[in-house]
């Protein structure tokens, strides 16, 4: 399923209106190297590279901050230490080791830019960022992908954190979006005594891959009918001229020499990106971008017609060449996490072909997979039963959130928030007034720098960091691509 060709992968992707009034007091800068020799004294950068396995990639200012790219060894496998190591890359936002850290992962990539998500502008905090493994260039070499599991990235964290946690002694917050959402939930299921708290946005469950029944009916009744109808008419359009769309898309194809091995062909792959076009549209739009969509495709010339759906879901997303950095996301879809494979809908029956395809479908054949259905059912009744200071912030409007982790009777300190008609960008500034006070509140209380105003009224709640337009414009990401069929 065409699930997102737009958008970066990240994590709080837009940025709430902080107030000056609310930012944290300066910090006493840093004591430079050479100033004294003790640990404490030391220049943190001096302090960083102490930690074994350690590697300086570059470092650059940002106002009161200090931003480092750094690598650090992890072990191929976390269970047998010996079969070899890589070096796994992260940045650092450094403030000051007096304040708390949010441990942030995309599930992807690793931004390369300064930035800082959402809970640490909200506890005015330092910020770790770390790339996944199996991503370039975190991969390792060669790459055996059978140690590519939720259980081995959680560990991979847990290194990391320890070995940082005796200098950032504060406490810590896990955060991520999307994939990394899931990715910090996954993280406080095996090592829930390393965070203080978790905030997991917009993160998808398939804790039961079988069934994606919610899918389906969530596309019957988001939004309008009239959006809902509209992209129905590109989608049948898109399929009744399904031969001059090929024909135009092929000369694309040939002009940038893309292929279609891993699809299967071409034709594939177009009707993919047709059947997925409702997902990519509420993933990241919403009703105000529905008067944008052709209200009477049948009247437009082919080319006019492919520029349009083009727009609406890149119909080359799923060639060789567009999927091969994304290969660890399909790998793990089809291994642990699950992804939805929906029905056709109804109004395309008579015009589908070859229907949704799975996540075996975008990863080289050459790479073995076996599903694991227990993995996602394991960590969904953890959640249900042991939550513990776990904040899980959905879009209303967001397919993803048909099936989000939900809380059972043993969870403790734990609440799921939803922004209202909010896409796969929702974030704690977009709740509504009382739930994001209480989300901005919880999270300052997990850190432990809620002002005793907080402590006393939660209406009080507000970010501890003025707005940064180096570290905030957390919009600046949409520019990254991102695959199909990806949270």
């Amino acid at each position: 399923m065409r699930r997102a060709l737009t958008g970066i992968v990240s994590l709080a992707l837009l940025t709430g209106t902080v107030s000056a009034a609310g930012a944290h007091a300066a910090e006493t800068p840093e004591r430079t190297a050479g100033a004294a020799s003790t640990p404490k004294a030391a220049d943190i950068k001096s302090r960083i590279l102490a930690i074994p396995g350690m590697k300086f990639i570059s470092e650059e200012k940002v106002d009161k901050h200090r931003f480092f790219t750094l690598s650090y060894a992890q072990p191929v496998d976390h269970k047998d230490p010996g079969k070899g190591t890589f070096q796994q890359q992260f940045t650092l936002l450094h403030k000051s080791t007096s304040r708390p850290t949010v441990f942030h992962t995309s599930g992807y990539f690793l931004w390369p830019n300064p930035w800082r998500s959402e809970p640490a502008q909200i506890i005015d905090g330092n910020e770790v960022d770390l790339e996944h493994r199996f991503f370039k260039p975190s991969r390792p070499q060669p790459a055996d992908w059978s140690k590519l599991t939720i259980r081995q990235a959680a560990d991979d964290q847990h290194r990391l954190f320890t070995a940082l946690k005796k200098i950032y002694t504060k406490k810590w917050i896990s955060t991520g979006a999307s994939k990394g959402g899931m990715t910090a939930t996954y993280y406080e299921r095996f090592h829930p005594k390393d965070m203080d708290g978790v905030v997991a946005y917009v993160a998808p469950n398939e804790a039961d891959n079988a069934d994606d029944s919610a899918y389906n009916r969530f596309f019957t009744k988001v939004g309008t009918k009239k959006c809902r109808d509209l992209l129905k008419g590109m989608q049948r359009e898109g399929l009744v001229r399904r031969a001059p769309m090929e024909r135009l898309l092929s000369r694309q194809v040939a002009e940038n020499g893309w292929t279609f091995d891993s699809v299967g062909s071409l034709e594939k792959a177009y009707e993919a990106a047709v059947l997925g076009l409702p997902w990519v549209f509420w993933q990241y739009s919403g009703t105000e971008q529905c008067d944008a969509i052709p209200a009477d495709p049948s009247k437009l010339s082919h080319r006019k017609l492919f520029a349009a759906l083009n727009d609406l879901s890149s119909l080359a997303g799923a060639s060789d060449q567009g999927l091969e950095d994304f290969v660890p996301y399909y790998y793990q879809a089809g291994t642990e996490l699950g992804a939805p494979v929906l029905d056709v809908p109804s109004h395309l029956k008579d015009l589908a072909r070859y229907g949704d395809l799975p996540p075996r479908s975008y990863v080289p054949r050459d790479i073995p997979m076996t599903f694991k259905p227990k993995a996602m059912a394991d960590v969904d009744r953890w959640v249900q039963d042991k939550a513990n200071r776990m904040l899980f912030v959905n879009g209303q409007w967001d397919p993803w959130g048909a099936k989000p982790f939900r809380l059972g009777k043993g969870a403790k300190d734990s609440h799921v928030l939803v922004a209202p008609k909010m896409n796969h960008g929702a974030d704690i500034s977009m709740l509504s007034k009382k739930e994001r006070e209480l989300a901005t509140a919880k999270i300052q209380k997990w850190a432990g720098v809620a002002p005793a105003s907080v402590l006393k009224d939660a209406s009080k709640a507000k970010p501890l960091a003025a707005y940064n337009s180096r570290l905030d414009n957390r919009d600046a990401q949409r520019e990254r691509m991102l695959p199909p069929m990806a949270p």
